[in-house]
């Protein structure tokens, strides 16, 4: 029985709601105390840390010269391994949820194990033209980007939702809707950031997997509304490019 709620115990609920005195002030529980120790820590702190410097005269060189022409490749070399963190973890998360599916999934939705391996083969491949695009930019794809280190942090309790052995295929659905939703805001994001620097062959490449991923979203919210019993869907998934076909099996991204 689920006893998580303070009502379950009265008696014990008051005592939980009683506050020590010396906590509080004439307006109640002194906040402000709080507040000036966190600010304390805020002003001390690092920063989360920094954009890595190209690992070859070459990369050294396309920096340079980007900066003398007053653009900022340091924020599009940051945000490209923000998405590479992010498509990597994208991947993992459908390599779980395929894994959830083969055991769990019973009919009841529009959703099969065909639909998830065709997205989660558009996440490799993803991550592999980001990987592409960042080493065209001189940076290496292995170094961690301060966004990236702040996305892999983020996508921590989606990444133990879709493991956690106990959750539903709704619950799972829920927690892949949130990394889509996030996912499609990043690549706008991104494809605003390669326009700006000019790099029409990024735009177009950009935008591209932008499509896929607005795709992913309307399939994902329609198979979560399936599964919590809100609508059917009728959001189809186009026929895989040969391209994409032969990455379903390959391995997730290192």
């Amino acid at each position: 029985m689920n006893r998580t709620g303070i009502q379950m115990s009265p008696i014990d609920s008051k005592a939980m709601q009683d506050i020590e005195p010396a906590l509080m002030d004439s307006d109640g529980v002194d906040e402000m105390a709080l507040a000036e120790l966190r600010s304390e820590y805020i002003a001390n702190a690092d920063a989360l840390g920094s954009v890595p410097l190209p690992g070859t005269i070459t990369g050294a060189v396309t920096m340079g010269v980007s900066m003398l022409k007053g653009e900022s490749p340091q924020i599009l070399l940051d945000k490209l391994g923000e998405r590479l963190a992010y498509e990597r973890t994208g991947t993992r998360l459908y390599d779980a949820l395929i894994t959830k599916c083969e055991v769990m999934l019973a009919g009841e939705i529009s959703m099969t194990i065909e639909d998830l391996e065709q997205i989660r083969a558009d996440e490799a491949r993803h991550f592999l033209m980001l990987a592409d695009a960042i080493e065209s930019l001189g940076g290496d794809p292995t170094s961690q980007t301060p966004s990236a280190d702040l996305v892999g942090v983020e996508s921590l309790g989606l990444v133990q939702v879709l493991n956690d052995p106990r959750t539903s295929i709704a619950q799972s659905l829920h927690a892949i809707v949130t990394a889509e939703l996030s996912d499609k805001a990043g690549w706008e994001t991104l494809v605003a950031l390669a326009d700006e620097h000019e790099l029409s062959d990024m735009v177009d490449r950009f935008t591209q997997a932008l499509n896929e991923e607005r795709e992913h979203l309307a399939l994902t919210q329609t198979w979560y509304e399936e599964a919590i019993g809100l609508t059917y869907g009728d959001v189809e998934v186009d026929e895989l490019p040969a391209q994409s076909q032969s990455q379903l099996q390959s391995p997730p991204p290192p």
